[in-house]
């Protein structure tokens, strides 16, 4: 059983930056598929950014590719998303989960932290 746990998240201005930080409670993190997805108000859960289990090769949804970065630290056992030029359209519930390599199902899901931008 893997526990993920998110933070960072806050309130902030349209332009400014925020990083999240995803924390493992498990060193086996190196062997899954890191991701990030984010769920608006009334709205469904939207994936934002996958990173590669040595941190190789990252993919990003168009809405947010060239502002966010994700990036994982697997002796720390983490994972962080920096988010850069914050749009209020940005405002969400952030989660981090973790699959298996070559499975499309994601096993572990953290319980979320808010990022809400205003203008």
């Amino acid at each position: 059983q893997v526990q993920l746990v998110e933070s960072g998240g806050g309130s902030v201005q349209a332009g400014d930056s925020l990083r999240l930080s995803c924390a493992a409670s498990t060193r086996t993190l190196r062997y899954y598929v890191m991701s990030w997805f984010r769920q608006a108000p009334g709205q469904e859960r939207e994936f934002v950014a996958t990173i590669t289990r040595d941190g190789g090769v990252t993919s990003y949804a168009d809405s947010i590719k060239g502002r966010f970065t994700i990036s994982r630290d697997n002796a720390k056992n983490t994972v962080s998303l920096q988010m850069n030029t914050l749009k209020p359209e940005d405002t969400a519930v952030y989660y981090c989960a973790a699959k298996e390599a070559g499975t499309s199902s994601y096993l572990y899901w953290g319980q979320g932290t808010q990022v809400s931008v205003s203008l």
